[in-house]
């Protein structure tokens, strides 16, 4: 690991009550192999939570001089496979790490490990890398799958690329769901055909459930047609996607994946 500059004392213990959070941090048992694990004293082990863990980080880092240890402790207990029954849990350390880590540069990736970025100097600007969009598609309570493809683009709020991403991971759940190879209109077309078709919303008995196919067709066309073809072809600078339109369109793809769940084999 490169060497990390020490953390101030408001950082360090910042991250420490993140981590050592009475309802959703660590326990006392993980914290104790956590330290062991990183070779550092754990001083305090009767203190609370998150004063063990800062006096033992403080300690080390006042040896070492180094802020390496809380990376690697961080990097460790954000693991992903430790939370792959409790992926709450996870979202949540990775977002309040990721306010506090901001403001030294730092932050925590989807895959648990902790990396360079740009540095915040205010709240709002910390809150806003820890995921405003992805918070504000939460209380719209999206798709989980809108959330899958763009989990990395959220957490810098770039609602250019968490579009596209979005838009995708559309088509790739339809050939997942299909079988079928191909993109966009061709694949869509393929898939849903009200003549022979691989994938149905439902039996296409009456006309009213053939109109349905057709109108699921149209609105998946529309979307790559007026979405994502448009982004994989203009550089960002080009296409400007503000927040109200990112929002937007992500909660149609919400709703496309919605419709996708109780799709048919035909």
């Amino acid at each position: 690991m490169d060497h990390v500059p020490a953390f101030n004392a408001q950082q360090l213990e910042a991250a420490c009550k993140v981590l050592g959070d009475t309802a959703r941090g660590l326990t006392g048992s993980q914290i104790e192999w956590l330290l062991r694990d990183i070779d550092v004293e754990d001083v305090s082990p009767e203190m609370t939570k998150w004063k063990r863990l800062f006096n033992a980080l403080a300690g080390a880092q006042h040896r070492h001089q180094v802020g390496n240890h809380l990376i690697m402790l961080i990097n460790r207990a954000m693991n992903p496979v430790n939370y792959v029954r409790d992926a709450e849990t996870f979202a949540w350390r990775r977002d309040e790490l990721n306010v506090v880590l901001a403001f030294s540069g730092y932050q925590v990736r989807e895959d648990g490990r902790v990396a360079r970025s740009t540095k915040e100097s205010t709240l709002a600007g910390a809150r806003a890398r820890a995921g405003r969009l992805k918070a504000a598609l939460q209380a719209r309570n999206v798709h989980d799958e809108v959330l899958h493809y763009c989990r990395a683009e959220l957490l810098d709020d770039n609602y250019f690329h968490a579009v596209f991403e979005a838009t995708k991971g559309v088509a790739e759940r339809i050939r997942s769901l299909s079988g079928l190879t191909g993109d966009g209109a061709d694949l869509v077309n393929k898939a849903f055909s009200t003549q022979a078709p691989v994938l149905a919303l439902n039996t296409l008995h009456t006309e009213s459930e053939k109109s349905e196919q057709k109108g699921f067709i149209h609105l998946l066309n529309g979307l790559f047609g007026a979405v994502r073809n448009p982004l994989a072809h203009a550089p960002k600078t080009l296409w400007p996607m503000p927040e109200e339109d990112a929002l937007d369109v992500l909660t149609l793809i919400s709703f496309v994946h919605r419709k996708l769940d109780r799709i048919r084999k035909a």
